[in-house]
């Protein structure tokens, strides 16, 4: 494994630098729509099936992914909690993205088996955040591309 694993305070802090980093949200797109970090962009890894009503893996990701980054982009990588979003840097690892790292708490955060904060997210944290599915930066927008 070669990407870091940060924390949502540290995301915050190297998309505040302008050193060129990108936020990439890959929550599906009903989570992403309800609020998101301000300026991310939206690739499900998983999305809502409304007809199978069930979350389902995205077959179009890396595809998608490929059409909208370089590989030597710097991408800060974001879910809910930390799950998906590590399972999507060991993905696009493979894929051959050489700059990655993945945001440990996201944008809800992490609770420990008792329901207690373990890691606070983005949003309780006060960062800027927005809603609706992001324009040309959502999944809509950017899928049309692949």
């Amino acid at each position: 494994m070669s990407f870091k694993q940060i924390t949502p305070e540290e995301a915050k802090n190297l998309l505040d630098k302008n050193e060129g980093y990108l936020y990439v949200d890959v929550r599906s797109q009903l989570e992403f729509q309800k609020g998101h970090p301000k300026s991310a962009y939206n690739i499900p890894i998983k999305d809502f099936n409304m007809a199978a009503q069930m979350m389902e893996d995205n077959p179009d990701f890396v595809e998608v992914f490929e059409k909208s980054f370089p590989k030597d982009a710097k991408l800060i990588v974001g879910c809910a909690a930390g799950p998906r979003s590590y399972m999507a840097c060991q993905i696009l690892e493979q894929a051959g993205y050489q700059n990655l790292a993945t945001v440990d708490g996201g944008f809800n955060g992490k609770r420990d088996m008792f329901g207690n904060v373990a890691q606070k997210g983005w949003a309780e944290l006060g960062f800027p955040v927005e809603n609706g599915d992001g324009g040309e930066k959502g999944y809509p927008s950017l899928s049309k591309n692949s």
